[in-house]
């Protein structure tokens, strides 16, 4: 057996690299939506923490960990201050949700309409913000 790259998705790097990832798009999202305070920023440092148990178990599931820290977030801000984030496109408020809910390209999906709205991390473009 060969040595295994340093940047491989189940490799320490790469889990690392991974869960900064989601750390990264989740904070990008909620910098989007005008949320992202220390009380917030520190929950999302919490799901990323969580999950790093999580994906250390299950290095496979390296490529699930941003769809699973955006959920986390958007969880621990349901209890805290309600919906979050919601859909920009419909008039009535309402949540996005994250979808898939355990595969790799997470979406914010409108149920609604049944449609996505913008990838994990991609909110600001579908708020109008800069691409």
């Amino acid at each position: 057996m060969g040595a295994m790259d340093p940047d491989a998705p189940g490799s320490s790097a790469g889990l690392e690299a991974a869960l900064h990832g989601a750390r990264a798009l989740v904070l990008a999202d909620l910098t989007a939506t005008g949320v992202a305070d220390a009380e917030v920023v520190s929950l999302v440092e919490e799901a990323v923490s969580q999950r790093r148990w999580w994906v250390e178990q299950w290095p496979d599931g390296a490529a699930f960990v941003s769809g699973l820290v955006a959920q986390d977030v958007k969880d621990a801000l349901l209890e805290r201050m309600g919906r979050w984030p919601l859909c920009p496109r419909c008039a009535d408020p309402h949540a996005l949700d994250v979808e898939p809910e355990l595969g790799p390209d997470p979406h914010w999906v409108c149920e609604s309409l049944g449609e996505a709205v913008a990838p994990v991390g991609g909110l600001s473009t579908a708020l109008g913000g800069p691409r």
